[in-house]
């Protein structure tokens, strides 16, 4: 399994990446998390022959900015968009006239499947928890092909992100705040944390991305992150745009 982030920035794009969106290639399935501006790079590495799946952690403009550009792909078999519920009508609104081309107006069938909290067979197994954020926010935890792929972003230090990652091969998260940092009112992780939800899960490699845009304003500060937070999670990677890792 190919796993490719094609966009690892929160809230805006600068010279360092795009918004967030990161390409997992199965088997059978080419599945997409997120859809900030990074989504765009998609086609680079795909066929898009294989059924598509993009699964939408929550609203913030930065996970969905990209779903703009979905009227450039041609998925052969279409793609189904899963997210909280009452996101079709958010969806529909944003991700239509007058703003851009319409869902339903695709050249390929996109169809809106909202998930309640809990587990569901898409047909691998899916599990979804809310997240701690200012708004509400999924987590997922993706079993595929025989492994176990966490995704959790925007979020503070919760249970339910332990839980997602329990054991996973993969958890991805986010990174939004330097080293020693808190955000109280707005709720995100420094690499301090990530390593916490980790280690508390189990989780056997974290990936870190959502570097907040105007925090991280190079990838040499990204660097430092590696170099300080390896040598206590060996797992650890520390993402940037068009890396692509094997699990």
């Amino acid at each position: 399994m190919k796993v490719t982030f094609l966009g690892t920035n929160g809230w805006f794009d600068t010279a360092t990446g795009n918004t967030v969106s990161v390409l997992v290639q199965s088997e059978d399935f080419d599945i997409i998390l997120d859809a900030g501006n990074g989504i765009a790079k998609a086609d680079r590495y795909i066929t898009q022959k294989k059924p598509a799946l993009l699964f939408l952690s929550h609203f913030h403009i930065d996970h969905i900015a990209g779903l703009h550009t979905l009227v450039k792909f041609r998925f052969k078999q279409g793609l189904k968009i899963f997210c909280l519920p009452g996101g079709t009508v958010v969806l529909n609104t944003f991700a239509g006239d007058p703003f851009t081309v319409p869902l339903n107006k695709l050249p390929y069938p996109a169809h809106v499947i909202e998930l309640e909290e809990g587990g569901h067979k898409i047909p691998f197994t899916v599990e979804c928890r809310p997240l701690v954020h200012p708004t509400p926010c999924y987590g997922y935890r993706l079993e595929v092909d025989g492994k176990v792929i966490t995704y959790c972003t925007d979020t503070g230090v919760c249970d339910n992100a332990v839980a997602l990652a329990r054991d996973a091969d993969l958890l991805i998260t986010e990174c939004a705040l330097k080293p020693g940092e808190v955000s109280t009112d707005w709720p995100h992780l420094n690499p301090q944390d990530a390593v916490g939800i980790a280690q508390r899960a189990g989780a056997k490699r974290l990936a870190l991305m959502h570097f907040g845009a105007e925090v991280y304003r190079t990838l040499d500060e990204r660097t430092a992150v590696q170099d300080e937070f390896e040598t206590i999670f060996p797992g650890l990677i520390v993402t940037t745009d068009g890396l692509i890792i094997e699990i």
